[in-house]
């Protein structure tokens, strides 16, 4: 599967946590599942312009927490998924946060209004279980108007683009991510 790693300058949080949230992201939702390769520390280098070591630190708190094994001269390859079919791509409750995003747009709010309410919906339901550095990733369903970095992609087990890559990716930015699969 395909993920597009993006930095966002502005956001206040470390590019390497940047990382290692949307890598995070992409387990959940099932864009990155075990075998898949990650971009190397030079290709994010390049395409976002971050040193290689902020990648590499990344990889090594991914590789820690068992998401993550590196394999020498071959890259760094997911370990095991985060994905629970209940919060899939393709999931009902997906499709129902999807149209009721639609009816809050057609509502004129703006997208700090909606990151708003479901920050505090969160709250209310799950309290304030994420660290003080991370911001509430919020689904977005726009694209981002100025992406700060080209995208860089994971390729499938086996070095070959997957299959299921036409289907949809998804773009992250500092939390957020967006599936082109509507």
């Amino acid at each position: 599967m395909v993920v597009e790693f993006r930095i966002d300058r502005r956001s206040g949080t470390a590019a390497y946590q940047q990382i290692v949230q949307q890598t995070k992201q992409a387990l959940r939702l099932g864009v990155l599942v075990p075998g898949d390769r990650l971009p190397t520390a030079k290709e994010v280098s390049q395409t976002c312009a971050v040193n290689p070591n902020t990648t590499l630190k990344a990889y090594r708190e991914l590789e820690r927490e068992g998401l993550v094994e590196p394999r020498p001269g071959l890259g760094t390859f997911v370990r095991r998924s985060l994905a629970r079919p209940q919060a899939g791509a393709d999931s009902p409750l997906r499709g129902e946060l999807a149209a009721w995003m639609t009816r809050a747009r057609e509502a004129g709010l703006e997208r700090e209004d909606v990151a708003a309410l479901v920050a505090s919906v969160l709250e209310e339901r799950y309290g304030d279980a994420r660290p003080a550095a991370a911001p509430a990733a919020a689904p977005v369903t726009e694209p981002v108007a100025e992406p700060v970095a080209e995208p860089v992609t994971a390729t499938a087990a086996g070095g070959a683009p997957p299959a299921a890559a036409a289907a949809g990716t998804t773009e992250a930015a500092s939390g957020e991510s967006r599936s082109t699969r509507e």
